[in-house]
């Protein structure tokens, strides 16, 4: 067993709990009842909400096969490069957005994934 990839399935779940759980409740469900929004780009938004829970778990069961199977260094650096992007935008928004890291965190959560997968390809 990979216990570098088995720690970015670990954390990676949790990002995936953590967004369907108390994001949907503080950011899904707003946007749902927000009543100043076009029902285009509303709904465009919340479809958007999906795809990126779905994407969270398939990447979370990537670093699951990546850690129990031999053959599975490549998908979980496909993960990993997955995860970077998600850190490197999440860090970025931020700051381009003028907003503080108090009030999108996402970024940071993504860091201690990419660590744990860079150092999983690595063995």
């Amino acid at each position: 067993m990979n216990v570098f990839f088995a720690a970015a399935a670990f954390l990676s779940a949790a990002v995936f709990l953590i967004h369907t759980f108390l994001g949907g409740r503080t950011i899904a469900v707003p946007l749902l009842k927000a009543q100043d929004l076009h029902p285009v780009p509303k709904l465009t938004s919340y479809y958007c909400w999906h795809i990126v829970t779905i994407t969270l778990a398939i990447v979370s069961g990537m670093f699951v096969y990546a850690a129990y199977s031999q053959s599975g260094t490549d998908l979980g650096w496909a993960a990993t490069l997955l995860t970077l992007g998600y850190c490197l935008l999440g860090l970025w928004v931020p700051v381009a957005k003028s907003q503080t890291y108090k009030n999108m965190p996402q970024g940071w959560l993504f860091l201690p994934i990419v660590i744990m997968g860079v150092l999983g390809g690595s063995t």
